[in-house]
Parts: structure tokens; C-alpha cells; sequence
């Protein structure tokens, strides 16, 4: 799994899916691919092992155009990188892209081996193409046939589909991977991540769990997984998108090390006054909340969760409550104990980490006092399911390595860890001499 995008236009969107590939390969692959619909409603599959230009290459040799089409880069799962493993998989008139893991995928190969279907790939997402194929001649249309699959998955995926049967469809759905609309005029997008679309529309949808939508003839209509039809805010996104191009730096990484005063300036901006935290950096369920926090547990992965790591020393000390920091992919499967009144602490670069979001999903059933996501993306699921948000305002990170998300979450963090000290007994000087320190680190950063 990696990224998708889809295009459903009147117009070539080959470039447009290419584009959007490229715009995602800092997020690591071994493999790209691209299906489009051509004017005869032939489907045409180009895939190859490496980098985007390989199979740029391989277009270039063999010409794929079409109104219609999905693209893929693939960071390998199940199966080796090769080029069956590679994505978009096909079965018959369907092209499936897929983010996730399908964890019965054994048992419904098995079915459909069963049903005749042969099996090219070392892949669970073929399988899913399978059954849509399968499901096709007993349904009215792709959109049906769509849903009747995902009811027979489990696990987690983002899936964008389309079918020579209906030449002029896009269906794309999602559970526990992130998938956005992009909405454009006469013309409308997919993609598991907004920046991959960002040359193409400003405006975005951003799905939820179980959300099904079609794209088609310039419109895109959305059900929820009850099959309700429901209208989704349409979230017009401000900036430019610089954050794509290396600004003159040799690379992604040297950039973001020399943008982090500007993003930690942004970060403290509104949030602290000449001597305290401003009541209002946290939203106003703080002023409820904060009072009554005895506890907290902090749940991340990776950098995300060294940053949490470092604010349980600040928390302790300041607030003088007791921290518990965990990863968020061993929280999500124990039977975690829960104090009286523990507010429940996300960190999260993108607010799509999969296991984050399957930790707060759990935490959302215990007995939390409440949840706060601390987060970079404005409009991802994480900050939409969590009780409170405080938002970082890094920009991109396109280097794998971490700079200046990891550090604006620090700053984030001794923001809230401030915050809850002062509900327990920090002093006035105290709080001056750390907002005094953070009104320097911009510059010290310089």
C-alpha cells in the first residue's frame, strides 16, 4: 500500500494521474502503475517495478490516454515487488487500486479459485477485483457491485475502482485509510492524500469511514455505509503549493531544517502572550476539561511517539499527574486500564496513522475523560474524531526523516503540558519563564 489517484474528466487525465504519482513519492514505494479507459473504453494497465519515471517511460513506449483512469504506487505488503504484484490489479472490464490490508483474503481467494478465478498475483488486493468482477452481472450498477464487495471485507483499505462497463465512473470508498474528493469544474478527483491533487483543485471532500462516492459526468455523489446519501463539507484549502518543489535547497530534508523558525513561530502564533499560554490555544471544551484532569495517555508511532515520550517528563514535572506513553500499534490490541478523569493524547503528523486511529476508535469506548489530537492536517480524521485539536501549522513534510513536524509537536506538547500545569498548581513565574523560552526558540533555531 502507498498512494492513489484517480481522474474522471473530458479531458486526457494521464498527466494529471502521473502528477499526482510523483507528488507522492516521498512517501517511499517499489512500484507504480496507471489504468485508464482510452475513447473505445478499452482498459490499458501500465505497471512497472521503480521509480514513477520508469513507468513514465513505459508510456512514453506504449501510449495510455483516457478520460478516465486510476494510478498507484505501491510499497509491498503481500507479495514481492514484481510486476503482477504491482497495482492497478484487473479482472475482465475492472481495475481496482487499493491502500490497506484485506485480513480475510485467504479465505475469499479460496472462493473464488472455487468460482474459477485465476490469480496472477501474490496479492490481497486482486481478490478484491475478483469479486467485483463476480459481483457485477447480479447488481445495477459498479457503485452496487462496490458495495456488496466491501461488505465481504475485513481489514482496512481505501479502494478506487473503475470498469469498462461504465465507462464514465469513478467509485472510490474507504475504512481505516484515508481517501479525498477532489473537486474540481466539470471534472472531479481521488486521492489517498490531498498534495497529490494540489495542482489540479484547491477544494476537497474529505471522506469518512464506510463513505462510498461516485464520480461521474462532472458530479460526485456520496452514501454512507447505512447507503443514506449525505453531503460532505466541501473544504476549500488556502496556501500555495510550494511545499512540492525543493525551493532552491538540494533537498526535501535541508528545507524543512531551514523552514522550522517560520513553522514554530506559526505554532506559538495566538497561543502565548509576552508571559502565559493563552486560555484559548486549546478551544473553548478546554476550559471544562483541563480542570478535571487527573491523568493522561499519550498514544503515537514512530516520531510521533518519541515527541510523546519527552512530554511525559514535562507533564510530571509541571503538572505533577501521572503519564503513560504507549505505541499506538501495541495500545490498540491490550486491555488497557483507565484512572478516573484520563484525558487521551493523539499525536499524529498526517491524522491518518492507521493504528492511531484504531487506538482512539478503542479509546472512544472506554471510559476517557476526554481526547485531544495533536496534529498537522487540519481536516484529517483523527482531528475530526477527537474530542480537541491542537494543530501544529508545519506545512508538508516531505522528508522521511522528521524536522520540523517532530519539533512543532514538541512545542505543541509543552503547550498542553503548560496548560494542564496551571490547573495544578504551576506558578505564575514558572509559566513566564517557559513562555519566555519559547517566545526565543524561533530565533535560536535561526
Amino acid at each position: 500500500m502507498c498512494g492513489i489517484v484517480g481522474a474522471q474528466a473530458q479531458r486526457n487525465v494521464t498527466g494529471i494521474l502521473i502528477e499526482g504519482l510523483k507528488r507522492l513519492e516521498y512517501r517511499g514505494y517499489d512500484s507504480a502503475g496507471i489504468a485508464v479507459l482510452d475513447k473505445s473504453d478499452a482498459l490499458l494497465v501500465r505497471k512497472k517495478v521503480g521509480k514513477v519515471a520508469g513507468l513514465v517511460d513505459c508510456i512514453v513506449e506504449q501510449p495510455a490516454r483516457g478520460s478516465l483512469g486510476i494510478a498507484h504506487t505501491r510499497w509491498a505488503t503481500h507479495g514481492v515487488p514484481n510486476e503482477n504484484n504491482a497495482h492497478p490489479h484487473t479482472s475482465g472490464s475492472v481495475a481496482v487500486v487499493h491502500n490497506g490490508i484485506i485480513e480475510n483474503h485467504q479465505q475469499l481467494r479460496q472462493e473464488l479459485s472455487e468460482l474459477g478465478y485465476d490469480f496472477v498475483s501474490d496479492t490481497d488486493t486482486e481478490v478484491v477485483a475478483h469479486l467485483i468482477h463476480h459481483l457485477l452481472p447480479s447488481v445495477n450498477s459498479l457503485m452496487e457491485a462496490v458495495q456488496r464487495c466491501v461488505q465481504r471485507l475485513e481489514g482496512a483499505y481505501a479502494l478506487a475502482v473503475i470498469s469498462a462497463t461504465e465507462p464514465d465512473v469513478l467509485i472510490g470508498t474507504r475504512r481505516g485509510s484515508p481517501l479525498v474528493v477532489g473537486v474540481g469544474i466539470e471534472e472531479n478527483f481521488l486521492a489517498s492524500d490531498q498534495m497529490a491533487l494540489r495542482q489540479v483543485t484547491d477544494r476537497f471532500v474529505y471522506l469518512l469511514d464506510g463513505d462510498l462516492v461516485e464520480l461521474k459526468a462532472g458530479k460526485y455523489s456520496i452514501v454512507d455505509q447505512q447507503n443514506d446519501k449525505v453531503d460532505r463539507e466541501v473544504v476549500k484549502l488556502s496556501g500555495d503549493d510550494s511545499a512540492t518543489d525543493k525551493g532552491g535547497y538540494r533537498h526535501y530534508m535541508m528545507k524543512e531544517i531551514f523552514e522550522q523558525p517560520t513553522v514554530l513561530e506559526g505554532t506559538l502564533q495566538g497561543r502565548i502572550s509576552d508571559s502565559h499560554v493563552l486560555p484559548e490555544a486549546f478551544g473553548t471544551r478546554a476550559n471544562d476539561i483541563f480542570p478535571q484532569v487527573r491523568a493522561v495517555h499519550i498514544v503515537a508511532c514512530g516520531t510521533s511517539f518519541h515527541a510523546g515520550l519527552v512530554a511525559r517528563y514535562w507533564l510530571e514535572e509541571w503538572a505533577g499527574i501521572p503519564c503513560q506513553v504507549e505505541v499506538a500499534s501495541e495500545y490498540r490490541y491490550r486491555q488497557v486500564v483507565v484512572p478516573e478523569n484520563t484525558l487521551f493524547v493523539t499525536i499524529s503528523q498526517s491524522g491518518e496513522t492507521a493504528d492511531t486511529l484504531a487506538a482512539l476508535s478503542a479509546a472512544k469506548q472506554g471510559n476517557y475523560l476526554a481526547s485531544l489530537v495533536i496534529c498537522n492536517v487540519a481536516n484529517s480524521s483523527l482531528v475530526r474524531e477527537s474530542d480537541m485539536s491542537l494543530m501544529t501549522y508545519a506545512g508538508p513534510e516531505i522528508g522521511v526523516a522528521s524536522t520540523k513536524a517532530f519539533t512543532t509537536q514538541l512545542v505543541a506538547l509543552q503547550l498542553l503540558c503548560i496548560g494542564l500545569g496551571k490547573q495544578r498548581g504551576l506558578s505564575a513565574e514558572k509559566e513566564k519563564q517557559l513562555v519566555q523560552a519559547l517566545h526565543q526558540l524561533p530565533s535560536l533555531c535561526r
